[in-house]
């Protein structure tokens, strides 16, 4: 058993033998598996948006939705958010839909940045 085990260990079988096989099943049950059974914590960092930068994700229907840095929307006197909104998304995707919007706000109750739900 321990001269099996050290052949193992040294990878002194040759290729396409019953215990060649064995070591490369596990070397790959090894790589599939432990990222279902290890957590790495490998989630990606919010962060936060350049003053000219639009984040666009799906979100799982059939529509999409846009992160943008309150920098880019500046509302006019007497236009509204929305609107706002809307002339910041045309240029990158077009003539869309704003289905609703929120606003993204700091620990001192300033907006930093826009949510967007929309569709075409």
């Amino acid at each position: 058993m321990l001269r099996i085990l050290k052949s193992y260990f040294f990878w002194t079988y040759q290729r396409g033998s019953f215990h060649y096989d064995i070591m490369v099943t596990l070397i790959l049950a090894i790589i599939f598996l432990s990222p279902r059974i290890i957590n790495f914590h490998d989630q990606p960092v919010d962060r936060d948006l350049y003053p000219a930068e639009v984040m666009v994700k799906a979100d799982g229907a059939a529509g999409l939705v846009y992160h943008l840095s309150a920098e880019l929307v500046q509302p006019s006197s007497g236009e509204q958010e929305s609107a706002a909104l809307q002339g910041a998304i045309e240029p990158i995707s077009g003539k869309v839909v704003i289905d609703r919007y929120e606003a993204v706000k700091d620990e001192s109750g300033h907006t930093t940045a826009y949510k967007v739900w929309a569709h075409r």
